[in-house]
């Protein structure tokens, strides 16, 4: 059976689990609060996940907040892959769904949702794929973790946890539904390669 997140077959490189499924579901929950307190409400707010596991924390969100208000919150998906400024640096890669709901996003407060906020640069891309869509009224953005290291003045509005890193550290992310458990690990790797500083 191949090793769980928290383990590792290269006990040099031990994965450490920072995040659990308890955590998890507890910074969701937080998230849900804080997103309806600072928009007064789930009116006019659209959810859109990054793919891929930002989608299925946007999807959980929604489902908070619905259990909250009693109104379903619209959730999309906003593939950015076409937009990262590293495109012509990497393999091609299949285009992800862009979903948006059926209201759109002219005139809303779309509150962006995505596992790991690292450099700034996806965000950047999908606030450039965000104006080839429409016109939202706001944009927020709303992260299960911010690991710092960021070379774009891009901030979290909603932060699960805060989590210091060096670059030669690997946050990973697994979704039940993606992944076979809800945890946050990190361990070292080798130094990192600018091909990785993406996030």
């Amino acid at each position: 059976m191949p090793p769980g997140p928290a383990s590792d077959p290269d006990p040099a490189r031990p994965v450490r689990t920072v995040l659990d499924e308890s955590d998890i579901g507890r910074a969701l929950t937080r998230i849900s609060h804080e997103i309806l307190e600072r928009n007064k409400g789930a009116g006019g707010l659209v959810l859109l996940g990054i793919p891929s596991r930002g989608v299925p924390l946007a999807q959980r969100i929604a489902q908070r907040i619905t259990a909250v208000e009693g109104y379903d919150v619209p959730v999309g998906s906003l593939d950015i892959t076409m937009y990262r400024d590293d495109l012509r640096m990497k393999p091609a890669r299949a285009l992800l769904p862009t979903e948006i709901p059926a209201g759109g996003i002219d005139g809303r407060t779309v509150v962006l949702v995505d596992d790991v906020l690292f450099s700034g640069r996806t965000i950047r891309a999908a606030l450039d794929a965000l104006n080839d869509i429409g016109r939202p009224r706001a944009v927020q953005l709303a992260v299960l973790v911010d690991r710092g290291h960021r070379e774009l003045p891009i901030r979290a509005d909603f932060v699960g946890k805060n989590l210091p890193t060096s670059l030669v550290e690997r946050v990973k992310v697994s979704l039940a539904g993606i992944d076979d458990v809800d945890a946050v690990t990190i361990q070292a790797t080798a130094p990192v390669t600018g091909a990785e500083v993406t996030a």
